[in-house]
């Protein structure tokens, strides 16, 4: 696992400024109520606004003032992202200060074309089951997305039977936590690859499973 921290300090003068980056990647990873959302608006996981800064910022200071009268933007907290996904790309989790999120791809859960589990499915499923009860996460969001090969129609279709079969897996392996599930279907919606290549299409392929993080 590598870690990478840039820091800039402006000349004298110039007001100062602290730049961090942080990337973590690494190549190993883990061995009810429900809710069903058919259409309308909704952001996928790790895409949500952070949160307000936790100490207040005097943009009075003149220790911060910027050249020629400038002013600060407003403060916020940027999240700490950790990527952990499997050699084969198959599995994917993102860890960040607020969230979990894994991402799975279809290959690995359903045959061509296809909303039936795969019988290697259902061990890869119940593995995040067991983290989601690690977190005590209450709420649970479960979406499908696909490739932009086919009609937009047939996709979504697909992609929110496919959200459906992998919540069917977790409900029975939840029962009784008291969890409410979010389930969507995507379709071609939010790429996180190029789909002008097989491999790009073949990441957009994919279920999402994600929740808050606990305190564990």
């Amino acid at each position: 696992m590598d870690s990478i921290r840039t820091r800039r300090r402006p000349p004298r003068g110039a007001g100062r400024a602290v730049v961090a980056a942080v990337l973590l990647a690494g190549t190993t990873f883990l061995g009810a109520t429900t809710a069903l959302a058919d259409d309308g608006p909704s952001v996928p996981p790790g895409t949500e606004a952070s949160s307000e800064p936790p100490v207040k910022l005097d943009s009075s200071d003149p220790d911060l003032k910027m050249p020629e009268g400038g002013t600060l933007a407003p403060g916020k907290v940027l999240d700490i992202i950790q990527v952990v996904e499997d050699e084969g790309g198959e599995e994917r989790r993102e860890d960040t200060n607020a969230d979990v999120k894994f991402a799975l791809q279809a290959e690995v859960l359903f045959g061509k074309d296809s909303a039936k589990l795969s019988s290697a499915a259902n061990g890869r499923i119940n593995a995040i089951a067991d983290e989601i009860k690690k977190q005590d996460a209450k709420k649970v969001r479960v979406f499908g997305f696909t490739d932009n090969l086919g009609s937009s129609a047939h996709g979504d279709v697909l992609s929110k039977q496919r959200a459906q079969a992998v919540h069917n897996v977790l409900g029975k392996a939840l029962t009784g936590t008291g969890i409410t599930f979010e389930i969507r279907g995507y379709g071609e919606q939010y790429p996180i690859a190029s789909n002008a290549t097989e491999e790009g299409r073949k990441k957009n392929r994919r279920v999402e499973v994600s929740f808050p993080r606990g305190e564990g």
